[in-house]
């Protein structure tokens, strides 16, 4: 396969120099905030509300179409008390608060779906909701004019999708996965099991006598691994997503490893396909450094679905299709290209069960997570925010290269997608950051994209990660969910963790990841240049640092935003900002001191009053901290994910996924038993949070 000199990363000292800086973070982070204040009175692109941030408000005033919040006052504080850790099997939330289980793996969703049980077969798995739910959204059930208010005008009914992004085979099936002596998986029905229960599905809900439930009806919807795909965009039709199945390269079949979510204003949903080397493997014995490159391995997450044989009859290679090692003269007598098929942007029609989902190869090839919009303004093009997780990787912004124009929507849904400029971001240490374009006609990158290799724009989309090396973007401690405050425009993205950085260039500390092992992670902001989705430059900084209260003498700056008891918090992952301007962030602890004091939890913070309590400084500290607060705690070796706030703000759903996780197919229960179905296995689970007095959520 040919050689990308890209595949060598940029030298991490015209980054940031962390290690032979001799200043403390302390001091360091005094410098920064010392600078912000003399810029506050000499910026002269929107200083002020830069560094001032912007609050809970009503939507603008101005006639431009501007999507932002529906209502609320900038002196709005969160209204509930913070709860305290947990390790029990149970969920805790606020007094007053109350919340009910509505959606579970293998809840009957199709006809002729069957109850749930764990014994259920792989064709009656792709009638039920699938596991792993992750990231979802909620939609109205009518779509007037085709366009989609902000917030959704969700409160009695609703479409929801939600991802699956994963399974558990220990628990998925009866007595965990079935191998043969030399461990080789035998069970055709378990690997089909599998791909059904990952995906996305679109889910028809109402709410009667206070209870939500499902609809029956003909919008309900499963998407899995194995459901027809197509794609669209610079790659679409390219020979790097040549395959048997699809000689020409324009379509594939299935979606996995959908994590984070995004929404469109012309009323779609967008999956975002994240650790797709756990599915594809090549045996080859020789893995090519481009597909190292994006983790392809010879054993992937140990899913294996390589390994069993399709029934007589399948002439389509439904499991072969997973070894990705080249066999045959050509791409389309194999599978070689099969991986090139997965890492993208999904788009979902909620709207219409017959639509093919899309995948939109101009926003990049990576583990996606999240691809949340900017603001919404008529005339001017639409900013989407996406990460890539894993350690050393970068985050990303696509612009659309056509204006949003409501009046147009028909004709726009098919293109925004397809017609735009993905970027890569670098990360000043004074604050100040830039945005790459990886488009082969751009004067300054396409030179530089162009000496590292790349041929064609099809090419930059499908190696994504190579064009980003390219250009020298900034390595970050691996970027999860964006999220974007619906009246300043602020973007924030998670970054969970890095502990592992090691010698290699990709891992080296920058100013925007700026602890050489970060077992806490970190929330980064920025503010685009003129606040334009378009802006190529941007200001950001650390809004927040995870750590547990009483620090943590195996790292250095464990905890730097003094957190306490009330709110201290480890690997942040989900990010939400709901329509009045709070932020929810949610946590994947991973093994650490939080872990051992608490489960993985969802906390809420209102950014302007962290600004208001700070004065020009917007990284939370020890004076401000308590702004912070703990709203919801999950069951043991679960994940908190996947929010989203109703259009009235009176409900707040939300995901618990793989409860239980550490539990086995001999003692499922082990360590939880949520939902407390009386089924005999934990599964995911969506929930529904409700204020007893029938008040707004959290204010």
């Amino acid at each position: 396969m040919k050689k990308y000199t890209s595949v060598k990363r940029p030298d991490p000292a015209t980054v940031y120099d962390r290690e032979n800086d001799t200043r403390s973070f302390g001091e360091i982070m005094k410098a920064r905030i010392s600078r912000r204040n003399t810029l506050r009175g000499s910026l002269g692109f929107a200083a002020v509300s830069m560094f001032a941030g912007a609050g809970i408000s009503g939507c603008s005033d101005d006639d431009d179409g501007t999507t932002g919040s529906s209502a609320g006052a900038s002196d709005n504080t969160l209204s509930f008390k913070s709860v305290q850790n947990n390790r029990a099997d149970q969920i805790v939330i606020p007094e007053g608060y109350q919340y009910e289980t509505i959606i579970s793996w293998g809840t009957p969703l199709l006809a002729g779906a069957p109850t749930f049980d764990v014994s259920n077969t792989g064709a009656e798995q792709a009638l039920q909701v699938g596991d792993g739910h992750d990231g979802m959204y909620l939609f109205p059930t009518q779509l007037d004019s085709g366009v989609l208010p902000f917030p959704s005008p969700v409160t009695d009914s609703a479409l929801m999708c939600v991802n699956h992004e994963y399974t558990i085979n220990e628990l998925l099936h009866p007595n965990g996965v079935t191998r043969d002596g030399s461990g080789v998986r035998t069970e055709a029905d378990e690997v089909r099991k599998e791909i059904n229960a990952h995906g996305v599905s679109v889910i028809e809900l109402m709410r009667s006598s206070g209870s939500w439930g499902v609809v029956s009806g003909g919008r309900n919807r499963r998407i899995t691994a194995a459901t027809p795909t197509t794609f669209s965009g610079p790659a679409a039709g390219s020979s790097f997503l040549q395959t048997k199945f699809s000689p020409d390269g324009t379509v594939g079949r299935g979606t996995v490893n959908n994590c984070g979510f995004g929404w469109t204003p012309w009323g779609t949903y967008l999956a975002c396909e994240e650790n797709i080397q756990g599915y594809l493997v090549d045996t080859s014995g020789s893995i090519s450094d481009v597909k190292q490159r994006y983790g392809i391995s010879a054993n992937g997450f140990g899913y294996h679905w390589n390994q069993v044989a399709g029934d007589a009859s399948e002439v389509d290679d439904e499991f072969a299709r997973w070894d990705t090692a080249a066999t045959g003269a050509m791409a389309t007598d194999d599978y070689r290209n099969e991986a090139n098929q997965f890492g993208y942007i999904v788009e979902i029609d909620p709207y219409d069960p017959s639509a093919a989902p899309v995948k939109r190869t101009a926003m990049g090839r990576f583990r996606h997570e999240g691809s949340m919009p900017g603001l919404i303004r008529t005339g001017q093009p639409i900013a989407f925010y996406m990460g890539d997780d894993a350690r050393g990787e970068y985050c990303y912004k696509y612009v659309t290269s056509e204006n949003w124009d409501p009046a147009r929507v028909s004709e726009l849904r098919g293109t925004m997608l397809d017609n735009g400029t993905l970027y890569v971001a670098k990360f000043n240490d004074d604050g100040t950051g830039s945005w790459l374009a990886l488009d082969l006609d751009d004067p300054v990158t396409g030179p530089m994209l162009q000496n590292a290799g790349f041929t064609s724009q099809a090419e930059v989309c499908v190696f994504s990660r190579l064009a980003a090396d390219a250009v020298g973007a900034t390595t970050m401690d691996r970027p999860e969910w964006s999220a974007v405050g619906p009246n300043s425009g602020e973007v924030y993205y998670t970054l969970t963790n890095n502990t592992d950085r090691g010698d290699t260039d990709e891992e080296a500390v920058n100013a925007a990841n700026p602890r050489p092992e970060n077992a806490y992670g970190h929330i980064i902001k920025l503010r685009e240049g003129n606040d334009s989705a378009a802006a190529t430059s941007f200001n950001w900084d650390i809004f927040v640092f995870g750590g547990p209260s009483g620090g943590d003498p195996k790292y250095q700056d464990s905890n730097l935003s003094g957190l306490t008891l009330d709110n201290q918090f480890a690997g942040p992952d989900g990010l939400y900002f709901d329509h009045r301007g709070v932020l929810w962030i949610q946590t994947d602890n991973g093994g650490n001191k939080v872990a051992t004091d608490t489960n993985d939890q969802m906390l809420a913070v209102i950014p302007a009053n962290l600004t208001k309590a700070n004065g020009a400084a917007s990284v939370v500290t020890a004076d401000n901290q308590a702004q912070i607060k703990r709203f919801f705690v999950g069951v043991p070796d679960c994940e908190v994910t996947g929010v989203f706030l109703s259009g009235d703000s009176k409900t707040l759903f939300l995901n618990i996924q793989h409860p239980g996780d550490g539990g086995s197919s001999a003692n499922p229960k082990s360590s939880s038993s949520f939902p407390y179905d009386g089924s005999d296995r934990p599964r995911a689970s969506t929930v529904v949070v409700t204020r007893t007095d029938g008040g707004d959520i959290a204010l």
